[in-house]
């Protein structure tokens, strides 16, 4: 059956009502009582499914109490009817092949039946759904609630005075001179960012400082449902001096277009429309906007990136996102709503003030909110310090807190109905956390927030949803792929977090204990997903002994020190409707042991990660009840070997383990397995990886390859399930033996090898058999001694390489030294103009000294260059120093300096940076130079007895 879509807005609504068709139309042997009741659930559910969504689309100030009561518990009705449907279907999931299913269903069912069970259950839940309903009617809670007067919140800022302004200075400038070149085209500027950034403040600077003279000008705010024909009248009426304003009222949109466009087709405008939120709407306003190449402007501000591309298509377009305050801005709005400066600030307010603008991150909305917030406060330490702690609930009505949340509120409702489960589910991260993209699609899956029945296409929607988020500004990119496709990390901006985690708890979607403890009452609610973000403080064993664990769907655990609720942890797998157990982090004293995981076939994703107890660690024999399971993820952890059961995971997808894990034999039973990493070949026995070639789907591979071993076929089996997995990786990582690593590409032959991504350290120079991986985009490698001519010219030949990574290690001269980083005098590595022609990324580095040479032409479309290298590098080469000819990068725009400062004086560190800036300083693209400085923090290797482990490129 395809899985339906939960949602925030009506619980698991639309996934209950699914589910409950697909039990009709199964061939269960149901009871009359039981079938009867089911057909009645779907078609008063259904109904109440529509009146659900009809309130989800309105502010909790627009809905009647009594609405907003009826609400929820009708959405918790919804959960506990999938639990009921999930319960029963996992007692007909088990054991045997087709032959004999239907005599195990119906012996399952009478027992169920004769034990008070499905059809008993349903009469209850029947009465239940029949008593809200009837609630809806007597209350008339289907009728529409009254729309309010809606004030314009932004208004303040299109009238702000600029004496008022803080940080406005320096982007006002780099805008108006993206506006002013002497060209007399048409010219537009798209400025977006998050809700509170300051976008509109930003553009009426603009407006009011461009001094051209323009022969009209208009401003207009459009919001989130517009009315097109009245905001095309107010930029008529404002460019025409209201010559039109009584003929306006009766034209239609055509006609008011076409006036427009009349009017303007000769003159010199100047049109700043705000707040945009939909290309359709831009669409609309832009086709009464006539490019007349007579130097005319238009500035456009929106939330969404994707809304910011649609204003910008065209010769002369910008787009511009809206930064946050830097750390002195900050202070200084601050401090200036609060006080007159900084130096007005009472010295014991200063320390608390930087926690409360750490927690703003540059948001000025946010600054100027909680500035008011404690404007109207006695100022002493303890109130602020109270006031930090509970911003997330100082939402009194007409408060500031309460202004700026009903800003992010128009964000909230504008999203469809998918995009807000999505982003609340957002709340079971702790604040300032980087959040793995990948893994946030895969929790997104497992909690059926992502529709679908194919579980690839899935993923690849839910990678839609997140850039849909971030290009609504309600999600940051952290890190993105170094060819701008795809965001590999991010994060969520405090005060956004702030705002999700109210909503998500208010529906009782997300369960949160952080410093301040639970976020809400857990023992009179059902906890549906439980996140703990800190330390749980008090007897552990009373507060799960308390929660209601059986209606938890996911756990998800950040904190370190809890091993008490470790030690309960069994509980939780009892719990037939759990589906993902996400464990980051515990510190455990004694054992780490989960018990059986009895009947918890749900699950989908398990991970328990960076989890070393002082005293064993292992998983449950029974994994095989976990015939959903997709995801487990046990890296970094201190187990040794894995249950021989997990080879009957038939839909185990992802499996991470830690490279000194033994793994059983028969892993070619796990035919849907497509990620396997990290697999330590010394622990493994010959059939194991002989079983690996099996591995049909399989696509991503990392393994280490660090002894040779003894044992008698073991490195022929090595080569021959490498050399037939090969043909079908896109990724893969090795670490170790240099000597044999390669050996196997040599017995690939045909069409060159799908890989795309390699990472391989340990070698003494570049394989000629790189030189084969045609599809290469993204390569890491690391050498010992120094990299030759011929070598660099075998990665220089890779045609799609992006991002190149290259470690180069001292060799066997510097093991004699003292320093052995310092070790040996290395030529210089000349990059010259014939190769490299789609590299953007290039990261060196080095542990020796050393020098890069780039000719002109070279890497041409190089934008980001990374160098870490010890301080003394550039003394071998007079004035050319560390790196040659900078300047013939064309493209480049940022230049990342790691030094080692180790062995060498202030003036050479110092010396070293300076050279850097000053060549960065003359090129013509001016890159950023960032510089980071370190003390013994670099490896001391030794060839026999080191492997080298290639981190992730920060």
């Amino acid at each position: 059956m395809a899985e339906v879509m939960a949602s925030a807005a009506t619980g698991v609504m639309g996934s209950v009502i699914g589910k409950l068709t697909a039990m009709l139309g199964e061939k269960y042997q149901l009871a009359r009582g039981a079938e009867e009741g089911i057909c009645f659930l779907k078609e008063e559910l259904s109904t109440m499914d529509a009146v659900l969504q009809n309130l989800a689309e309105k502010d909790d100030d627009q809905i009647d109490p009594l609405a907003k009561d009826w609400r929820s518990k009708v959405r918790e009705l919804s959960y506990d009817i999938e639990d009921c449907i999930d319960r029963f279907r996992l007692n007909h999931s088990h054991g045997g092949s087709k032959a004999n299913f239907v005599r195990k269903a119906v012996r399952k069912v009478k027992i169920l039946l004769q034990d008070r069970g499905l059809a008993e259950e349903i009469q209850k839940l029947k009465s239940l759904v029949i008593e809200q309903s009837e609630r809806a009617k007597r209350y008339d809670i289907h009728a529409a609630s009254p729309q309010p007067v809606l004030l314009d919140l932004r208004a303040p800022a299109l009238f702000a005075e600029a004496r008022d302004l803080v940080g406005i200075d320096g982007p006002r400038k780099e805008i108006i001179e993206l506006l002013t070149c002497e060209e007399m085209q048409h010219k537009v500027v798209s400025i977006y960012g998050t809700a509170g950034q300051g976008k509109t403040t930003l553009a009426m600077e603009v407006y009011r400082k461009i001094t051209e003279a323009f022969d009209c000008r208009a401003f207009v705010s459009v919001s989130q449902t517009p009315d097109i024909k009245k905001l095309l009248r107010d930029i008529l009426s404002q460019i025409s001096n209201n010559q039109f304003d009584d003929q306006t009222e009766r034209w239609e949109m055509e006609q008011l277009i076409r006036n427009m466009r009349d009017y303007l087709i000769d003159k010199r405008y100047l049109i700043l429309i705000d707040d945009i939120w939909s290309v359709a709407a831009w669409e609309l306003i832009e086709s009464a906007l006539p490019r007349n190449d007579n130097g005319s402007i238009v500035i456009t501000t929106t939330r969404s990136k994707t809304v910011a591309k649609s204003c910008c298509a065209g010769i002369g377009a910008h787009m511009y996102e809206a930064q946050p305050l830097g750390d002195d801005d900050s202070q200084r709005l601050f401090f200036k709503r609060l006080f007159c400066s900084r130096e007005d600030c009472p010295q014991d307010l200063r320390e608390v003030s930087s926690d409360i603008l750490k927690k703003c991150g540059g948001l000025p909305l946010a600054i100027i909110s909680i500035a008011g917030l404690l404007a109207n406060k006695r100022q002493t330490v303890e109130v602020w310090v109270n006031t930090l702690k509970s911003i997330s609930a100082a939402v009194d009505k007409d408060s500031h807190i309460d202004k700026m949340k009903r800003i992010l509120l128009l964000s909230y409702f504008d999203l469809p109905r998918h995009l807000k489960s999505c982003l609340l589910y957002l709340s079971v991260f702790p604040e300032d956390y980087l959040i793995d993209c990948r893994e946030l699609i895969l929790l997104w899956v497992a909690e059926a927030l992502i529709p679908g029945e194919d579980r690839e296409s899935m993923e690849q929607l839910g990678r839609s949803y997140l850039n849909d988020l971030i290009n609504r500004s309600l999600v940051q990119p952290a890190k993105v792929e170094v060819d701008g496709s795809i965001v590999k990390t991010c994060r969520v901006h405090d005060v956004i977090l702030e705002f999700i985690v109210s909503k998500a708890v208010e529906d009782n979607f997300v369960t949160i204990w952080n410093r301040n403890g639970f976020s809400q009452n857990y023992t009179c609610n059902k906890i549906r997903r439980l996140s703990i973000q800190e330390d749980i403080s008090g007897p552990v064993e009373e507060m799960v002994k308390t929660i209601k664990h059986a209606h938890i769907r996911s756990i998800n655990i950040f904190s370190y020190n809890n091993s008490g609720l470790v030690k309960h942890a069994s509980k939780f797998l009892s719990n037939q409707v759990l589906r993902v157990l996400n464990i980051r982090g515990l510190r455990v004293d004694g054992e780490f042991y989960l018990g059986q995981v009895k009947r918890i076939s749900q699950m989908k994703y398990f991970g328990i990660i960076n989890i070393k107890p002082s005293r064993g660690c292992e998983l449950p024999e029974d994994l095989d009840k976990l015939q959903h399971l997709e995801t487990l993820d046990i890296s970094n952890t201190n187990i040794r070997t894995l249950p021989a059961s997990i080879i009957q995971l038939q839909r185990l997808v992802r499996l991470n383990v830690g490279s000194w894990v033994q793994l059983p034999d028969g892993i070619g039973n796990l035919q849907a397995l497509e990620e396997l990493s990290t697999i330590g070949l010394r622990f493994q026995s010959v059939k194991f990886i002989q079983g690996l070639s099996d591995l049909t789907n399989l696509k991503v591979l990392a393994i280490v390859w660090m002894y040779a071993t003894e044992v008698e076929g073991h490195e022929k089996a090595c080569i021959s399930s490498l050399t037939k997995l090969f043909t079908r990786l896109r990724q893969f990582s090795v670490e170790g033996r240099h000597d044999a690593t390669f050996s196997f590409i040599s017995l690939c032959v045909g069409t060159p090898p799908p890989l795309q991504r390699l990472v391989v350290g340990n070698l003494s120079a570049v394989p000629h058999q790189i030189s084969s991986l045609l599809n290469l985009t993204h390569l890491r490698i690391g050498l010992w001694d120094e990299v030759s001519q011929e070598g660099i010219n075998i990665l220089a030949s890779l045609p799609i390489l992006v991002s190149l990574t290259v470690f180069l290690f001292p060799g066997d001269e510097g093991e004699s030294s003292s320093l052995p980083i310092l070790g040996i005098f290395h030529p210089r590595h000349a990059i010259k103009s014939q190769g490299f022609q789609s590299l953007v990324k290039f990261s060196f580095r080095c542990w020796c000294e050393t020098a890069l040479e780039f000719e002109p032409g070279a890497m041409p479309k190089l934008q980001r260059l990374k160098l870490a290298v010890p301080a003394r590098c550039q003394f071998k080469y007079g004035d050319g120093g560390l790196v040659l000819w900078l300047q013939n990068l064309a493209g480049l725009k940022y230049v990342g300096l790691r030094i080692n400062c180790d062995a060498a004086t202030s003036d050479e560190v110092n010396s070293l940076e300076d050279g850097i800036r000053g060549v960065a300083g003359v090129h013509h693209n001016r890159p950023i130079v960032q510089v980071e400085k370190m003390h013994q923090q670099w490896m001391v290797c030794k060839r026999n007895i080191t492997t080298m482990i290639i981190p992730e490129e920060p």
